[in-house]
């Protein structure tokens, strides 16, 4: 039971991550098409570290998931940290650049 929260988890935390980065590229990809673009571009690339940094560390819980009890135990900290860092960087983001209304 304890491992299934464990990959839950990592999955989620993964998730975060990986919507931080889809949302980076997105936003680099429109900011390359457009003129005036390069400030946004500049961000993004200032950016990417954090990205790839979540990813990482949430790519190492999911693989953690397959010991045992403590490492299921870190497994779920590393998880939930880089998925929290992740949708606060997300949601930084989306605020800065955020259109309409």
């Amino acid at each position: 039971m304890y491992n299934a929260i464990a990959v839950i988890v990592a999955l989620a935390g993964l998730l975060a991550s990986l919507a931080n980065g889809g949302y980076l590229y997105m936003l680099s990809s429109a900011a390359g098409r457009r003129a005036g673009g390069e400030p946004v571009s500049e961000y993004v690339r200032s950016r990417l570290p954090v990205a790839g940094a979540t990813v990482g560390v949430a790519l190492l819980a999911l693989l953690l998931t397959s010991g045992g009890g403590f490492a299921d135990t870190l497994a779920i900290i590393a998880g939930a940290g880089s998925g929290a860092v992740a949708y606060q960087a997300l949601q930084g983001t989306r605020q800065r650049y955020r259109s309409g209304g």
